[in-house]
């Protein structure tokens, strides 16, 4: 069968660049879906996408579909005809579906049957109708209409080529009858330009001064600010995201080295950064110890006579922007940080919870007593917890939302609150998203966790639980965030306490009644998730979560102790054990003896695991009082052998009830000594 390659490239106004990529690979996915139902093959497949086009260049495609056969059984002879041998419903349906008279219908069979063969059509007459449903099922949120015409698409159209091979494929779809002339740059080639051949479709262009592959624009962009900035000096900041936007704004892409004033610079330079790079779409520079110079980068789309006047044109839009973030600043420094939390009694947090005043005070008051009990200062922490929300209500934070925390930082060090203080104010945040920066001082860590204890325990409190797909208060993330801190900064806090210290800060506002243990519930089992992302096996987890310990770091050394000990070679045999002795325990009548009395014994194999059992619970006392716990478990290990060796000679239902009580006791204290760090009898 022979093949061409096919070319479809849809000219238009420009697209919104944000979606650029998407709307590419949804048109190559639409393309590919419609080739595959008509059953046509190929070699190569690509998609090219530029400010005014969507491109899709199919390699080696059959121009001929297959022929292909349909087989289609109906109902049972006996169902299909009543005794007189009439059709019934059954039957009469089944033609139906098969679109032919039930004559056309095979009756020789046990069921009827329909067996058609299709001649393939040539590729050039399905092509139209593959293209024209892949645009139609674009990822469009809000098409537009132009004109009077009824078409609708993301932008206006202009131009359409088709391309099978040499041939143009005669179609007309969203109002563009389909031809082989494209269009070049708007001002470097205004004139249209010839596709040569599909193949040869990028290097048509290339020599019109558009380049169609978005890879080769983020490259030279990339590659070019990066040469830029170190003829300034400098490096590039150059976010994943603000390349992928710029590369899609322009065609032909030409980084421009731009400058500002250098007074500009006593601003912060986060807000600096967030203007150039949201509202400009600028590249900026920082130094080699992470300050930002007085230059940025712009990307160009075209390739000026004279670059200068487009510098200085640029230079004179960015003004403006570094101008008002400047007068923010300057503006909220007239008076203390403190004094905007006036501002924020007005601010409703929760119209249950009260304002975000209200919630300050409440972090104070925890972070005053979280700080100690991981090694903080108290006084601290209570402080940057009462100025942790002014900022909120400051003029560059309601220009810029970004900058908050960022400018309660900056405004903390011009009242001369100490560093641990102004840092805690950004730190609250911490961290930001999944693997993001974490605190790095006590203060910012006592700060961070109580602002999300109380966000999840006024929430909780209050009955907004979230759901499956639903959750405006962020209450995973603040979970998750909370657990990080504690785990990867090491800090023991005891959640139990912390949890009933702020459901009793909000008093009456919420319903106590189980509130606490609900909340510790839903933070701890965030942590099946985290360990399920490290590979860590989910019984392990819940062995550690029967215990219910109350520190997240305890939680997280127990977890890592069981891990280690699953690893051993007795750990299996006596998981085993313990999932026994616990169905054994829950039978016994009444209460287990808490003393084990040798005088009942009668087999020498009690003695022996009564004595290994008393010289392991020596052994690992200071171990579990110090965390120990991996060391704990592979002492504990050492007790396979008698254990093995009590349940091969022992009878554990003896019947003399006081040796059955006694052996009762034995096993409670063998069982007690794992659960000093997780409930192994899960791991079976």
């Amino acid at each position: 069968m022979s093949a061409q390659d096919f070319l479809v490239e849809l000219g238009t106004e420009e697209l919104p660049p944000k979606a650029l990529n998407s709307l590419g690979e949804a048109f190559l996915s639409g393309i590919e879906k419609g080739l595959q139902a008509a059953g046509l093959n190929y070699t190569a497949k690509r998609y090219y996408a530029a400010p005014r086009r969507l491109a899709v260049l199919i390699s080696g495609l059959d121009t001929q579909q297959p022929d292909r056969s349909i087989n289609l059984d109906g109902p049972p002879r006996q169902a299909a005809f009543d005794a007189e041998g009439n059709p019934t419903q059954a039957a009469l349906g089944f033609a139906k579906k098969c679109g032919v008279d039930l004559a056309e219908i095979d009756q020789s069979g046990p069921k009827l049957r329909f067996s058609q063969r299709i001649i393939g059509k040539p590729t050039a007459s399905l092509l139209p109708t593959i293209v024209e449903d892949s645009l139609n099922d674009l990822p469009i949120p809000k098409r537009m209409r132009w004109g009077a015409r009824k078409e609708e698409f993301v932008r206006p159209t202009q131009w359409l080529v088709m391309l099978l091979g040499d041939q143009v494929v005669d179609c007309t779809i969203l109002a563009q009858r389909a031809g082989r002339d494209s269009r070049g740059h708007r001002f470097h080639h205004p004139e249209d330009v010839r596709i040569t051949s599909p193949a040869n479709y990028a290097e048509d262009l290339r020599k019109a001064y558009v380049l169609a592959d978005g890879d080769e624009r983020r490259e030279i962009i990339s590659k070019r600010t990066a040469e830029l900035a170190m003829q300034q000096e400098g490096t590039a900041i150059v976010p994943p995201a603000l390349l992928e936007e710029v590369a899609a704004l322009v065609e032909w892409p030409v980084p421009l080295v731009c400058s500002f004033e250098e007074r500009f610079l006593e601003v912060p330079q986060e807000a600096l950064i967030t203007t150039m790079q949201d509202n400009q779409k600028y590249f900026c520079l920082l130094d080699v110890d992470g300050k930002l110079l007085p230059r940025f980068i712009t990307v160009a789309n075209v390739e000026s006579k004279d670059p200068s006047q487009i510098v200085l044109g640029n230079e004179k839009v960015v003004r403006p922007r570094l101008t008002d973030a400047e007068f923010f600043f300057k503006q909220d420094k007239k008076q203390p940080l403190e004094s905007f939390n006036e501002r924020l009694q007005n601010v409703v947090f929760q119209a249950q919870l009260g304002s975000v005043y209200d919630k300050a005070v409440r972090v104070s008051k925890l972070a005053a007593y979280i700080a100690p009990l991981i090694g903080g200062d108290a006084q601290r922490a209570a402080r940057a917890g009462l100025l942790s929300k002014c900022d909120l209500a400051t003029e560059m934070v309601g220009e810029f939302p970004e900058m908050q925390g960022v400018a309660g930082y900056y405004y903390a060090l011009n009242d001369g609150e100490p560093d641990d203080v102004a840092l805690a104010l950004n730190e609250q945040y911490m961290p930001r998203g999944a693997g993001a920066e974490l605190p790095t001082t006590l203060t910012g860590a006592a700060v961070a966790i109580a602002d999300k204890l109380d966000t999840l325990v006024g929430i909780f409190g209050i009955g907004m639980l979230p759901t499956g797909s639903k959750d405006p208060y962020a209450l995973r993330r603040a979970a998750l965030g909370i657990l990080r801190i504690l785990i990867d900064k090491q800090l023991d806090l005891d959640l139990t306490k912390a949890v009933a210290f702020a459901v009793s800060a909000f008093g009456a506002n919420v319903k106590a009644a189980g509130l606490a243990e609900q909340v510790l519930d839903f933070i701890f089992d965030r942590l099946r998730a985290r360990y399920e992302d490290e590979g860590t096996d989910v019984a392990t987890y819940l062995s550690v979560r029967a215990l219910k310990p109350g520190s997240a770091l305890d939680f997280d050394q127990r977890v890592q102790a069981v891990q280690a000990f699953r690893k051993l070679p007795e750990a299996a045999a006596l998981a085993a054990v313990n999932k026994r002795v616990s169905n054994l325990l829950s039978k016994a009548e009444g209460s287990v003896a808490t003393t084990v009395e040798p005088k009942y014994f009668d087999n020498a194999n009690e003695f022996s695991l009564y004595s290994a059992i008393q010289q392991a619970d020596q052994a690992v006392h200071p171990m579990a009082a110090n965390r120990q716990y991996r060391e704990s478990l592979a002492r504990l290990a050492a007790l396979r052998e008698p254990v093995d060796a009590f349940f091969e000679a022992v009878m554990v239902n003896a019947e003399d009830p006081k040796v059955r009580a006694n052996r009762y006791a034995l096993l409670s204290r063998l069982r007690g000594l794992f659960l000093g760090v997780a409930d192994i009898s899960l791991l079976g």
